[in-house]
């Protein structure tokens, strides 16, 4: 098939916004597939570039009324549908192909149907479909190749767990630099299923999974033996949350510094507590610092000391103080978030993976609670609030977080940069007070403050 044969297949019909969970995405509708249409969701700039920059994240996900509308597990269509417009979200750029027509396989709703009433009787997915006639795979992508074609995304990372899509789409002349399973797991009512589609049709098996892998995944192990143990007590409760949280961490001195009067931050805290705070972003869609952070630390704000993926920075500057030179502008190790008042004036040609927010100021900076809804509007639902202390109390004073963490060092400082502070009461009996974990780190105690029991008093 030549190219102009495969863009001329479908055409785009109308274009309009789609606002999920996951953020608000554009949405494209295009004819084809009999006149049921096809449906591209897609965020941020997906056009090609340069070899040199990341190709966009591409799921062509095949219509299933059952997994996708209905909750089905009898497949895993749902679940794969949520992942991927999920790791879309967390990275900020990529496209989710919808495509109709390709229920069950391609063979249709009812004929679907009917082969589960034989699947039913132990026959397996694949000799259903021959039983009734059919291929065991009828779908086509050539849509999915002119749809992605137009929107200029020839080169893509494709998430699925199927190698012949990447062959499919190959041939269509759609470059697939990379294949990545989504993190969903079997469950008892789709094993067989699964394991067939594994054994005889070829896709990637089963990954070995840990339970800091289940974690980052969004799923709570039902049990962990050892340390996984400790890291399921620890952060399941997080995970178990659902897709939105607000947490803080801060570490700090036993007099509650968290730096010397110098500034000097380095470091207040023990190495356990920093692979602490390394969890806790790799558990996030997005970590927040204030402009003053990054001024004094000139932090990365990255996931390095354990597996996972780095969250999205935000950095607080309404003034627009920060250095041009900072890491966070300079090295593209995850999509940053800029956040400016209107009218504060940014460096020309920033870096690719560098947005401009600008957002509304007061008197005394941005309000935490419109910081938290754009981050909601963009898709971040988990969002860890990570310095320093003016930032991590504005939203505490503002009722805003879920948790607190607050990991106190054997040193004692005498006078410095202060952590926690705000507004407190005269008595104290009327102390903000909380239910507490606590957790040793190493030399340092970490105290968990469970702070959604005080918003529901």
């Amino acid at each position: 098939m030549t190219d102009a044969e495969v863009t001329t297949l479908t055409s785009r019909a109308v274009v309009t916004s789609l606002p999920t969970e996951h953020g608000t995405f554009r949405m494209l509708g295009y004819d084809g597939a009999g006149g049921l249409g096809h449906v591209a969701l897609v965020l941020g700039d997906v056009a090609g570039g340069t070899l040199d920059e990341l190709a966009p994240l591409v799921r062509v996900h095949s219509e299933c009324l059952t997994g996708d509308a209905l909750g089905s597990r009898r497949c895993d269509c749902g679940e794969q549908l949520d992942a991927a417009l999920r790791e879309i979200s967390r990275e900020g750029r990529g496209v989710l192909v919808y495509m109709r027509g390709h229920e069950g396989r391609g063979i249709g709703l009812l004929a679907k149907l009917h082969a589960y009433a034989l699947q039913d009787s132990g026959v397996d997915t694949v000799d259903a479909n021959l039983r009734l006639g059919y291929p065991a795979d009828a779908r086509d992508y050539a849509d999915a190749a002119a749809i992605l074609r137009d929107l200029g995304a020839t080169r893509i990372r494709l998430l699925s767990s199927n190698p012949d899509k990447t062959e499919r789409l190959t041939e269509l002349g759609i470059e697939v630099v990379a294949r990545q399973s989504l993190p969903v797991a079997d469950r008892p009512e789709n094993a067989f299923y699964l394991t067939t589609k594994r054994l005889r049709m070829r896709h990637d098996p089963v990954p070995a999974t840990d339970t800091w892998t289940e974690l980052t995944a969004g799923r709570v192990p039902a049990r962990a033996s050892g340390p996984d143990a400790v890291l399921l007590d620890r952060y399941g409760p997080l995970v178990a949350t659902g897709a939105r949280l607000t947490i803080a961490q801060l570490g700090q001195s036993a007099d509650g510094f968290i730096a010397a009067r110098t500034g000097d931050a380095e470091f207040v805290t023990g190495s356990e507590d920093r692979e602490h705070l390394h969890r806790l972003r790799a558990l996030v869609d997005a970590v927040v610092v204030g402009a003053a952070t990054v001024v004094a630390d000139d932090p990365r704000l990255t996931v390095r000391d354990v597996p996972g993926r780095s969250p999205v920075r935000v950095v607080l500057d309404p003034r627009g103080r920060i250095p041009a030179d900072s890491r966070l502008l300079r090295e593209a190790d995850a999509p940053t978030l800029w956040c400016v008042a209107a009218g504060t004036a940014v460096p020309a040609g920033l870096a690719a993976h560098v947005e401009v927010v600008r957002l509304m100021a007061g008197p005394d900076g941005f309000a935490p609670a419109e910081v938290l809804a754009e981050m909601h509007r963009r898709g971040l639902g988990r969002v860890l609030v990570e310095g320093g202390g003016r930032t991590v109390s504005a939203f505490l004073a503002g009722g805003l977080l879920d948790r607190l963490f607050l990991t106190t060092a054997p040193v004692l400082i005498g006078d410095g940069v202060p952590g926690i502070r705000f507004t407190g009461s005269d008595r104290l009996a009327d102390a903000l007070s909380a239910p507490v974990r606590r957790f040793v780190l190493g030399p340092d105690i970490c105290t968990e403050f469970d702070l959604t029991a005080v918003r529901a008093a």
